[in-house]
Formats: C-alpha cells, sequence, structure tokens
C-alpha cells in the first residue's frame, strides 16, 4: 500500500507533474495507492499522523513524498511508529538539502522505480527536537497549540540560520527565484542582507557524546548560531558539516561565537564548500545529545521548517531509526 503526500505548489507547480508520472506508473503496476495533496502548513503531518497511526496490516506502508525539504520533515514529524513504514523521496523543492550527499538518482524516472520497487534501500538517522521553553515570537507555521517535540531529518538549527529561514517562509523573492529554479538563493541572499544586525546573545551548551563518553559544557558571551547537523548540507548547498555520516547516530555541531561583521562576510562564502571549520570563532563537535540555553528566545528551525523562538531546547539523535526505499 502507497500513501502519496504531494505538494503540488512545490517549485512552481513541478510537483504536481511529477505526482501525474508517479501516478501513471503505479496505474500500470495495479499498485494499491492513495493521494493526497497538501495545501498549506501541517497538511502533510497530520495526514500522515492519522494514517499510520490507523494502519494495521502486516506489511509496511509505503509513504511517498513529493514536495521539498519541509514537506519531507513533517511527514518525518507525523509517523508515529517509524518500524511500520518504508519512505520514498522525489525532491521537487527549492533546496533538497537531503539529497545533496546521497546517491540519489538524478533522472526522475530512476527515482519512480525505486518507489515502485517497495525495498528498503537505506537506514538513515533522525533527529527529535524538545522545546523545554518558548517564547518571543511564533512564525505563521506555527499552529495555536503544537507540539513541544518535533523531528528532523537533516539539520536543526537556532539563531542567525533559523532567523534566516523564517524570513524566507514569507519571501516574495523565493517565489520569483523558484519559478527560474533558483530558489535555493533564497537562503543565500537573505543570509548576506542579514549578517551585519544579527543579534547575538549568551548561551550554553551541554553536549554529551555517548559513544565517547564524554559530556561537555561549553559558555559562550555571544553566539551567531548553532547547528546540529545529520547531513552535510543545509540552507539551499551550504556545506556547514562536511564529515556529516548520515548513519553513525551522532550530530556534527556547527557552532558559530562571536565574530567581527567583516570576518563574517569573510567566512561565510568558504562555508558553501565546507572550509569554514580554519575560522576563528567557528567549533565542531559530535553528539548524541545537546541541550542548548540562551539569555533570549531566538529563533529555531528544523529542516528549514520555523514554527517559534525558544531559550531551552533539548536535541537527540536516534542512529538509524527510518528506513527509506530511494
Amino acid at each position: 500500500m502507497y500513501y502519496c503526500i504531494v505538494n503540488p505548489g512545490a517549485r512552481s507547480g513541478r510537483g504536481g507533474d511529477t505526482w501525474a508520472r508517479l501516478e501513471e506508473r503505479l496505474r500500470e503496476e495495479k499498485k494499491d495507492y492513495e493521494a493526497v495533496y497538501t495545501t498549506g502548513p501541517g497538511d502533510a503531518l497530520y495526514s500522515v499522523r492519522h494514517v499510520t497511526s490507523e494502519y494495521d496490516r502486516e506489511e509496511k506502508l509505503g509513504i511517498v513524498v513529493l514536495g521539498g525539504d519541509g514537506t519531507l520533515n513533517e511527514v518525518v514529524s507525523g509517523i508515529t511508529d517509524p518500524s511500520k513504514v518504508l519512505v520514498g523521496f522525489l525532491p521537487v523543492g527549492s533546496g533538497n538539502d537531503f539529497c545533496r550527499d546521497q546517491d540519489y538518482p538524478v533522472n526522475r524516472d530512476e527515482q519512480i522505480e525505486r518507489v515502485l520497487s517497495f525495498r528498503e534501500r537505506r537506514r538513515l538517522d533522525i533527529g527529535t527536537l524538545t522545546y523545554n521553553s518558548t517564547g518571543g515570537k511564533r512564525s505563521k507555521l506555527a499552529a495555536a497549540e503544537f507540539e513541544k517535540t518535533r523531528r528532523f531529518d537533516v539539520s536543526c538549527g537556532l539563531g542567525f540560520d533559523a532567523a534566516v529561514c523564517a524570513e524566507s517562509q514569507s519571501s516574495n523573492a523565493k517565489g520569483v527565484l523558484n519559478r527560474i529554479g533558483l530558489g535555493k538563493l533564497t537562503y543565500g541572499f537573505i543570509g548576506v542582507k542579514n549578517l551585519a544586525n544579527a543579534p547575538k546573545f549568551p548561551c550554553e551548551l551541554e553536549i554529551t557524546n555517548e559513544l565517547t563518553g564524554t559530556h561537555e559544557k561549553l559558555h559562550f558571551p555571544r553566539f551567531l548560531f548553532v547547528s546540529a547537523m545529520i547531513h552535510r548540507y543545509e540552507g539551499g548547498g551550504f556545506k556547514f558539516a562536511p564529515g556529516a555520516d548520515f548513519t553513525d547516530g551522532l550530530f556534527d555541531m556547527c557552532i558559530v561565537g562571536d565574530m567581527p561583521v567583516p570576518k563574517m562576510f569573510v567566512a561565510l562564502p568558504p562555508a558553501y564548500f565546507g572550509h569554514h571549520y580554519g575560522f576563528k570563532g567557528v567549533y565542531h563537535r559530535l553528539a548524541t545529545s545537546v541541550r542548548i540555553r540562551t539569555k533570549e528566545p531566538v529563533w529555531v528551525h528544523t529542516d528549514g521548517e520555523v514554527l517559534t523562538q525558544a531559550d531551552d531546547i533539548t536535541l537527540t539523535c536516534q542512529k538509524q531509526a527510518l528506513a527509506f526505499m530511494t
């Protein structure tokens, strides 16, 4: 059984075009399927939560996602029991950071054939964000009441990178750039625009690495951002974690402390290629879990999706927690 989550508006309509091709093949193969079209934030999460909570067959449920990293994030967050499902992802978003460091086929027909094979090809790490305390602003994606936990499959960050994501969610420029195939540049444009005025507050991290049995506390009088990376890329192609392994059960932590504005502009371009750790003020750690507290609430993102500001969060990494067929 296939349960297909379709974001028809992804990348200016390419989601709908890809669904037409997949549906044709599902019919040719006489596969049992159901399709749900998303119309706004939360649709994918609640649809998947409903179907996975009710699913009682012995065979696994195939959940096929046609959208971008944000749609995939909602699906991963909505799955009630990861052991019941096989996930297929047909990337039609603007960033597609989830696929960048995997051997994803470029050819769309090959992606579809992998879905039709209904075979587990890989198991990937999944992160969980817990809001210990929230405050400050909420984004337009946040419902009046939302869960205090959320999963992510690419990265979770707070501070400057999350603020860029928050602005890009409501940016008209993203829609324009998507129509000409350059949507991933939205994050870069907004980042450069806001870099000089990015707020910096004190930050405390408690980093645990259960594989090495270490626990470390770090304090930064001022920090720019902290990102817990499962994959190597975020923000439409910035290689913040060049050594990340999406199957090792560890976050690659990219931590940027206080840095003079001129140096920020010098360090940002090399970060696109993963060469930022040579700059003073940029730190790297490996963690199975981390607690992050800031003096003031700051924006927090999961896979580029921003719900709220927070001043106390905990992140945990679950090793190879979800099976994929693409």
